[in-house]
């Protein structure tokens, strides 16, 4: 069978993958996009929620946001009493519908737009092998999420890893606040509460090895600290005791990867949970997806205009807008992690300071030491 040979091909349309084919596509480039499930956002696989600031990337946000958030609780333990950091404004969305938008503005921009479509591998000649068949496209953008099959074909792997289990439940009482849980029981994590409209979502995230992510221990220990978590906001009577519906996912926590490759004549870009993108101590990753998409996209579109410097500006770019985030955030956790060495546990000081509700995490780094006689 002879391969498909478009401009573009993006494995993946989550909000990354669908804003890089969008953005390709309305430059001129053919675009195939290629999404394993039967639809985009579903299921959902996270807690849904997104800073305001995504409205300047996605004006129509607010066409799919279930409610909107003010602030942040933090609960320390089982401290019943929480640190509230106020003006921490977002959007709760129906994150289905947000994905669903995005797809179909790829659609209406040209990008052909394909679902059930998973990939089965990647050689090293940059041709791309499904069950309906192949493609040998000039550029492949990886947008597939942080087990990216795009970014192991080129050695980029995200090697630290949360996996995560979720329930949507009834909330009691409207709430306006994402509530966050920490625990050294959530060993690289954290677990939270997020409102939306009258149901809200609650879940919990543990690190875990890469190689060990899908194993039934991570899998028994999330579902006993879920359980008592709800257990423990029934008792407090904020959620009811239905659950609507359960979901769970890995969350990249290693930081940045390079995103730039090459597999023969096939140029590679990487954007989203694939390229690293997600926060190491939050989670967030929806409006990172987004940007880094919509960046993948402008600079495929130039890279096709044989414009040589494209690739690079993009590395750069990603650098300049995400790296100093993405390692602060990298740091504060491996400072917290580092207190289960040796059979330690961090106590509600240490997961607190961890945390970006707390003013000690935005701290200044120590500037290293000038060596005496260094002009």
């Amino acid at each position: 069978m002879t391969a498909e040979t478009p401009d573009v091909l993006v494995v993946g349309l989550g909000p990354a993958g669908s804003r890089a084919a969008e953005i390709a596509a309305r430059a001129g480039a053919t675009v195939v996009a290629l999404e394993k499930r039967a639809k985009a956002g579903s299921p959902v696989q996270c807690a849904e929620f997104v800073p305001s600031m995504i409205e300047r990337d996605v004006p129509a946000v607010g066409e799919v946001t279930e409610q909107t958030i003010a602030r942040m609780l933090t609960f320390v333990e089982d401290g019943e009493r929480a640190d509230e950091t106020p003006e921490f404004r977002g959007r709760m969305l129906d994150r289905g519908k947000f994905d669903r938008m995005l797809a179909a503005d790829a659609a209406k921009a040209g990008a052909d737009c394909r679902y059930g479509v998973a990939v089965l591998s990647i050689d090293v000649a940059g041709t791309v092998h499904t069950a309906q068949g192949d493609f040998k496209p000039r550029v492949l953008i990886g947008a597939d999420g942080p087990r990216s099959r795009v970014g192991a074909a080129i050695g980029q792997v995200n090697r630290e890893l949360v996996e995560t289990r979720q329930v949507t439940v009834p909330l009691v009482l409207p709430h306006d606040a994402t509530d966050i849980f920490l625990s050294a029981d959530y060993r690289g994590g954290y677990g939270w509460l997020f409102p939306k409209g009258a149901v809200a979502n609650v879940g919990i995230g543990i690190s875990v090895d890469g190689a060990l992510a899908d194993n039934k221990s991570t899998r028994r220990g999330l579902k006993e600290m879920l359980l008592a978590l709800l257990q423990r906001l029934a008792r407090e009577r904020r959620i009811g005791t239905k659950t609507y519906a359960l979901t769970g996912g890995a969350i990249p926590v290693g930081g940045r990867l390079q995103s730039i490759g090459k597999l023969g004549d096939t140029v590679v870009l990487l954007a989203g949970d694939a390229a690293g993108l997600t926060n190491p101590v939050t989670g967030a990753g929806i409006s990172s997806a987004v940007q880094s998409g919509a960046m993948a996209g402008r600079a495929v579109a130039d890279y096709l205009r044989r414009d040589a410097q494209a690739l690079g500006s993009y590395e750069q770019e990603l650098s300049d807008i995400f790296d100093a985030a993405l390692d602060r955030a990298r740091r504060r956790r491996r400072e917290v992690l580092a207190t289960y060495d040796h059979g330690g546990k961090p106590d509600a000081r240490a997961l607190a300071d961890g945390w970006i509700g707390s003013p000690r995490y935005w701290r200044p780094e120590p500037q290293a030491k000038i060596k005496e006689g260094t002009p």
